[in-house]
């Protein structure tokens, strides 16, 4: 898939300036979600119309956001940009750069929850999590 086909001459460079220049929770967000969700291709500010996207997983339509302060007097742009990811087909979830770096694991079991909400508490298990040590299969009896 090529995400820069139909994107303005400047995404490439201005993307590749915000990966430099991410921040702390950013760069620890996404260590790890690579770490926990190895099977998912995690990708960090990545062009989504024109908008660039914080940390993106197209396989699970999910885009998750790291807000800093600054999110806070960028109210309107946030719900314009939430309403274009949207109408595209992302779910959009928004963690604090306080959430970040105090309680990582409180973000990872939201993210969690929403990726196992997509089809319906499909089976998207953590790394590290019992995986597949039992075949008994829903509805199955002990």
């Amino acid at each position: 898939m090529r995400l820069y086909e139909k994107q303005p001459i400047g995404t490439v460079p201005r993307a590749r300036q915000l990966r430099r220049d991410a921040s702390e929770p950013e760069r620890r967000l996404l260590r790890a979600l690579r770490e926990t969700y190895p099977h998912l291709k995690w990708r960090h500010q990545t062009p989504l119309g024109p908008f660039f996207a914080d940390m993106l997983c197209f396989s699970e339509k999910l885009v998750i956001e790291v807000d800093g302060d600054t999110h806070a007097v960028e109210e309107d742009y946030d719900a314009s940009r939430e309403d274009f990811i949207a109408r595209e087909g992302y779910r959009t979830i928004r963690v604090t750069n306080a959430e970040v770096m105090q309680n990582l694991e409180g973000v990872l079991t939201q993210i969690s929850f929403s990726l196992r909400e997509k089809e319906g508490a499909r089976a998207v298990q953590p790394r590290g999590k019992d995986e597949g040590s039992s075949s008994k299969k829903k509805g199955d009896v002990a």
